[in-house]
C-alpha cells in the first residue's frame, strides 16, 4: 500500500498512517531527544537531508532548559519549555517539507502532573486547530507495580484519545539513568528485570488498545547510554514472542503492538534489524547525538584556541570576532549531529521513505 501525508506535524490517523507505513515497509523512525531550537533544526534538517520523517522528543530535563536555565519555576520550566517547542515544530516543519512526530519522553510517577499539563496545552490547541499540539506522551511507570502501571496509563489515555492523542507507555525496566528517570544499578546482563513478559505485554493490549492508541518500549535488554561490550545482552526475540502471544491471544495480524525500542545509541546493528522485523517502528537516539553535538564544540574551540581566549589576537591585533561568534559554534555542532543521524536512518531503513509530499 502506498501512503502519502502532508508536511507538518503528524497526529491522531496520520500519525497511524506514518506508523503502519514504517512497520509494513520494514523501516523505522529514529526518536531524537532536542533540548533546544540548535538541535531542533538539527534534526529536521538531518531528515530532509535524508528523505525520511522524524520523532522529535523532549525530556522533562530537554524541556526545561528550552525554556531557559533560568525561568524562576522549575516545574512551569518543564511545560512551557515543552510548548515553546511545540510551537516551533508545528510552524517550521511543514516548510521543512518533512512529517514530524512531536513526543515527549520518559515520565515518571513523580512527572504525572507535567504530562497532565502538557495534555490541556493539547486540548487547547485541538480545540482551536482540530488538532493536538503533541502527538504523543510517554509514561513511564514501569518501576511501579504493574497494577497501578496500567490502571494510570487507561487514565491518562481516556483523557488523550478523544483528540487524537497516543500513549507511549513502559514494561519491565530500560536500564540505566536518563534525566532522572531510571538507575545506572539496573544494568548487567543476568537481570531479569530488564527483559519484558509477553503475558504483561498482552495484558496490556488488552486494557489499552480499546481504549485509543498505545504503543509500547518493551524491555529486552536495551540501556540508556552506551557501556562496556558484554554488560548488556539484546534479545530482540522477546519482541517476537509477544507479538505472537496477543496474535495468538485475539487473532491480530503478525504485528498488534506498535513496539518502540529505547536505549538505541551504541546498540548492534543487527539487533537493530532484528528489533524493527518483530514490530519496531521508534528507536530512540540521545546519548550519541549528544555526543556528536558536544564533541564537535570541543575539537572547533581546540582549532581556534586564541579566539576563546582573546576577542583580538595579542600580537598582531586581528580580530577574533568570526571565530567566537556562536553561530559558528553552533553550527559545527548542528553539522555533526546531522551526521551521526545520517547513520542513524540509515541503520533503521528510512533512508528516502519519507511520506510528505
Amino acid at each position: 500500500m502506498s501512503y502519502t501525508l502532508k508536511p507538518g506535524v503528524v497526529t491522531g490517523e496520520n500519525y497511524k498512517t506514518l506508523l503502519n507505513a514504517a512497520k509494513e515497509g520494514g523501516y523505522a523512525l529514529p526518536a531524537v531527544n532536542a533540548v533546544s531550537t540548535s538541535s531542533v533544526n538539527a534534526i529536521m534538517e538531518a531528515a530532509v537531508k535524508n528523505k525520511s520523517d522524524v520523532i522529535i522528543q523532549l525530556s522533562n530535563g530537554g524541556a526545561q532548559f528550552y525554556a531557559g536555565q533560568g525561568c524562576p519555576d522549575s516545574f512551569e520550566a518543564k511545560v512551557l519549555g515543552a510548548v515553546s517547542a511545540a510551537h516551533h515544530v508545528h510552524l517550521l516543519a511543514k516548510y521543512y517539507g518533512i512529517c514530524a512526530v512531536l513526543h515527549t519522553d520518559h515520565a515518571n510517577k513523580a512527572l504525572i502532573p507535567w504530562v497532565e499539563a502538557l495534555i490541556g496545552y493539547s486540548e487547547e490547541h485541538y480545540e482551536k486547530t482540530g488538532q493536538p499540539l503533541f502527538t504523543s506522551h510517554m509514561l513511564d511507570l514501569s518501576a511501579e507495580d504493574i497494577d497501578f502501571n496500567l490502571s494510570e496509563s487507561a487514565r491518562l489515555l481516556t483523557r488523550m484519545a478523544p483528540i487524537g492523542m497516543s500513549l507511549e507507555i513502559e514494561l519491565g525496566v530500560t536500564g540505566g539513568e536518563e534525566d532522572g528517570v531510571g538507575s545506572d544499578d539496573d544494568i548487567g546482563a543476568d537481570n531479569p528485570l530488564l527483559y519484558t513478559q509477553p503475558e504483561d505485554c498482552l495484558r496490556a493490549y488488552e486494557l489499552l488498545n480499546p481504549i485509543g492508541h498505545f504503543s509500547l518500549a518493551a524491555s529486552f535488554g536495551n540501556v540508556h547510554g552506551v557501556y562496556k561490550p558484554g554488560n548488556v545482552k539484546l534479545r530482540p526475540e522477546i519482541l517476537k514472542t509477544s507479538q505472537a502471544l496477543v496474535d495468538e491471544t485475539h487473532q491480530t495480524g503478525a504485528t498488534p503492538l506498535d513496539l518502540v525500542f529505547h536505549g538505541g545509541s551504541g546498540s548492534e546493528k543487527d539487533k537493530i534489524t532484528a528489533a524493527i522485523s518483530y514490530g519496531v517502528f521508534k528507536m530512540n537516539i540521545d546519548t550519541d547525538t549528544q555526543f556528536a553535538f558536544s564533541k564537535a564544540i570541543g575539537s572547533y574551540v581546540n582549532e581556534n584556541q586564541k579566539a576563546f581566549l582573546y576577542q583580538v589576537d595579542p600580537e598582531d591585533g586581528s580580530p577574533y570576532k568570526k571565530q567566537y561568534d556562536p553561530r559558528k559554534v553552533l553550527r559545527a555542532a548542528e553539522t555533526s549531529m546531522v551526521e551521526r543521524l545520517d547513520e542513524a536512518f540509515a541503520d533503521l531503513g528510512s533512508v528516502g521513505k519519507s511520506l510528505a509530499i
